[in-house]
C-alpha cells in the first residue's frame, strides 16, 4: 500500500505498466461488458454461487422482457461472465451460473456501491 497523505489513507498498489491513459482504457472496457439495462441486476441474482434456470431469472426480473433477457445473457456469456448450462432433457432445461472470472466481480460492484452511498 502507498500512502498519499495522512487525511486520505492507504491507496492499492495497482499494476506499474499503467499509465492513466492504460487505466483510464481498461476501466471503460469493464464498464463496456457491464453496460445494458439488465446485466447488473442479472450479475447480482447470480452471485454467490447461485444457478438459476431462464424461467427463475425472469421471474425474479419482472420488467425485463424474454427477448432482451436472453439477449443479456447471451451478451454475458459470450463475455465469459456468465455460464450456461443446458442439460439433455424433454423439455431441456438451461441453468444459468457465474463463471468464476464473473464471481470474481461482487467485491469490485461491493466496493462501487459501497463509494455510491458515501456520497455527501
Amino acid at each position: 500500500m502507498t500512502r498519499t497523505h495522512e487525511k486520505v489513507g492507504d491507496l492499492p498498489r495497482s499494476n506499474p505498466a499503467h499509465t492513466p491513459l492504460t487505466a483510464a482504457q481498461g476501466i471503460a472496457a469493464g464498464f463496456r461488458l457491464l453496460e445494458g439495462r439488465w446485466k447488473i441486476l442479472i450479475l447480482f441474482h447470480l452471485f454467490g454461487g447461485r444457478v438459476l434456470r431462464f424461467s427463475e431469472l425472469e421471474r425474479s426480473i419482472p420488467d425485463v422482457s424474454q427477448k432482451m433477457l436472453a439477449q443479456q445473457l447471451r451478451q454475458l456469456e459470450a463475455d465469459g461472465i456468465v455460464a450456461r448450462t443446458v442439460h439433455p432433457e424433454v423439455p431441456p432445461r438451461v441453468e444459468y451460473h457465474l463463471t468464476d472470472w464473473g464471481q470474481s466481480l461482487c467485491p469490485a460492484l461491493d466496493a462501487l456501491l459501497g463509494w455510491v452511498e458515501q456520497k455527501p
